[in-house]
């Protein structure tokens, strides 16, 4: 697969569609090259106006534009008061996420949520 700028992308961003919810899952690495569907996911996202929970339980990496888009994601959907659920991230995005010092923008403690989920959005 080829993404921005004709760099071989090794990753996926995915939009499903629930009733109730949307879960944007990301897989692989998470990187400049999904550049254009991460803004088409949080796009799509923002539009349906309902809870949305980012699974990352498959992302095997992901660099500073993978970083920036979920950081993103989480501002936007808290500013257009959305609950944003971060489930299940890989121990190379918490650690990345404490290494920048911003774990605490997207952590909140949450009662009844998975211990390995990061929840974050509207209060």
């Amino acid at each position: 697969m080829v993404g921005t700028g004709g760099v071989v992308a090794t990753g996926t961003i995915a939009l499903a569609e629930e009733p109730e919810r949307t879960v944007v899952v990301l897989k692989g690495e998470i990187d400049v090259a999904l550049r254009a569907e991460a803004s088409a996911a949080l796009a799509n996202a923002l539009e349906r106006d309902l809870p949305v929970v980012i699974d990352a339980s498959e992302v095997t990496f992901a660099d500073s534009t993978g970083i920036a888009f979920l950081v993103q994601f989480v501002t936007i959907g808290h500013d257009e008061g959305l609950d944003v659920t971060l489930h299940d991230p890989p121990q190379v995005i918490v650690e990345v996420l404490d290494m920048l010092g911003v774990r605490e923008l997207l952590v909140r403690a949450s009662a009844g949520a998975p211990s390995d989920a990061v929840v974050t959005g509207a209060a």
